[in-house]
């Protein structure tokens, strides 16, 4: 990844962390609102791999938690760990399959979720268990319907990656 992927990948998330605290979280359609901020974590990660992934979550779960003056770090960890697993499948599977991001999206949104429900009880906060679970189905489907443009947004800005070298075919000895 050259430097100039690293500085598009921070202007990316940090418009979408700012977008995602200011006007996102206002929306309210059946008790859910789209995630900006993951879903361009993912298409990020889908695209650049799990190190960008979890470099890019880290840094984007910070801009939120600064803005919203939540516990710091928690929407970090999360987020990080999104990245990085996202950002594994990618690099393991092909990405340039057309479910790969909306199959991401529907199982990072309840990972995501969960994940931060998980994380308030191991510190002892009050989460609203049952509001999880009601808003849950709407989140995935904003994030779905949310998938597709921010997807192409992102893979025009950072184009997908030559592989460095091609890999020689296995043999089995024996």
């Amino acid at each position: 990844m050259s430097l100039w992927d690293g500085v598009k990948i921070a202007v990316l998330l940090f418009v979408a962390a700012v977008a995602q605290v200011s006007v996102f979280s206002q929306i309210d359609v059946f008790g859910a609102a789209p995630d900006l901020l993951l879903v361009t974590l993912v298409a990020v990660s889908l695209l650049r791999g799990s190190v960008a992934g979890a470099c890019g979550g880290f840094f984007a779960g910070l801009v939120v938690d600064t803005g919203t003056l939540g516990t710091l770090g928690l929407t970090s960890l999360v987020l990080t760990l999104a990245g990085f697993w996202i950002g594994r499948y990618g690099e393991t599977t092909g990405r340039d399959r057309a479910h790969a991001p909306y199959l991401s999206i529907a199982v990072v949104t309840v990972l995501y979720e969960f994940g931060l429900l998980v994380v308030h009880f191991v510190l002892g906060e009050s989460a609203p268990a049952g509001a999880v679970f009601a808003s849950l189905l709407p989140a995935v489907i904003l994030n779905l319907v949310v998938t597709g443009p921010v997807y192409a947004i992102v893979r025009r800005l950072l184009r997908p990656q030559a592989p460095a070298e091609l890999s020689a075919e296995v043999q089995l000895l024996g």
